[in-house]
């Protein structure tokens, strides 16, 4: 056989093997802490700002058939969380593709809003899903400056321009105004989960909603998840013949220089080394 003939024998092969390329299920990672302001060092946040061009990414793949979100989250910035969420279920509203959850290690408070997006909802056994309230933390540090002899001078125009300094003795009615606005966040959490999951939740009110964490398989039950599983499993039994795109958020530039604990200056340190066991203690507190 010449060299012209084997080559017209495998044209067919090729154009079937183009034409016959499956589906494609595309993949998001949503990892970290959710936040409006990431800072330099951090590995992994999320917001509508690092997350938006995965998204894009994901939903205008040409031959898809679902879409993937990743969790894995202690929660964050509420607003952060909605956007994102909302901008999830725009995107599958245009496309026309079901949205898939996937619940890994943890998606607490924030990051179970944004599993919420999902039309359905995984975990795997040992996950840790929930925390559907509001937390509010901080220092006291007024005793400190005190005792170093400093002076708090602030001057504002407004009296509640100061509410919950900490450099200033905490005042009651400071606590009252603060509670009235974690409450008004925790309807607004509650009224979504209510939304996305409807008849599918299976406990009370002050059972799901008091703040509480449970594992993927607890999850299922009380009806926060739909199963147990991973994307690969899930997709597997679900769509045989497709294809994992995964889509990847932007990240800090020093972290994707593989500098994420370069700093130049001290004061920059500090700030970043504060930044860091914020986010540290966001984890630990699930003993993650």
């Amino acid at each position: 056989m010449s060299v012209t003939d084997k080559i017209a024998a495998r044209l067919p092969r090729i154009v079937s093997e183009r034409t016959e390329r499956g589906p494609v299920v595309a993949a998001v990672r949503l990892h970290g802490v959710i936040t409006p302001t990431p800072t330099p060092m951090a590995r992994n946040t999320i917001s509508m700002q690092t997350v938006e061009s995965a998204l894009t990414r994901a939903f205008e793949h040409d031959r898809l058939i679902a879409v993937a979100l990743l969790i894995n989250s202690p929660g964050g910035a509420p607003t952060q969380s909605a956007l994102v969420a909302e901008r999830v279920r725009e995107l599958a509203a245009k496309k026309k593709v079901p949205v898939l959850a996937f619940c890994e290690d943890l998606a607490a408070s924030g990051g179970y809003w944004l599993a919420c997006a999902g039309d359905e909802v995984y975990a795997h056994g040992t996950s840790l899903v929930g925390s559907i309230g509001v937390v509010s933390a901080g220092f006291g540090l007024n005793g400190l400056i005190e005792r170093y002899g400093v002076e708090r001078r602030v001057h504002t125009a407004g009296e509640n321009k100061v509410r919950l300094d900490p450099f200033s003795p905490e005042k009651p009615e400071d606590v009252e105004w603060l509670k009235g606005l974690q409450t008004q966040l925790h309807e607004q959490f509650v009224a979504w989960v209510r939304e996305r999951r409807g008849v599918k939740l299976k406990a009370t009110d002050d059972e799901l909603f008091n703040g509480e964490v449970w594992t993927g398989a607890k999850a299922v039950e009380l009806g926060l998840v739909d199963g147990l599983g991973t994307l690969r499993s899930v997709v597997a039994k679900r769509y045989p013949d497709a294809e994992i795109a995964i889509a990847e958020p932007r990240r800090p530039l020093l972290a994707r220089l593989g500098l994420a604990g370069a700093t130049t200056r001290s004061g920059d340190f500090l700030v970043e080394g504060l930044a860091a066991l914020e986010e540290r203690a966001r984890w630990s507190r699930f003993g993650l």
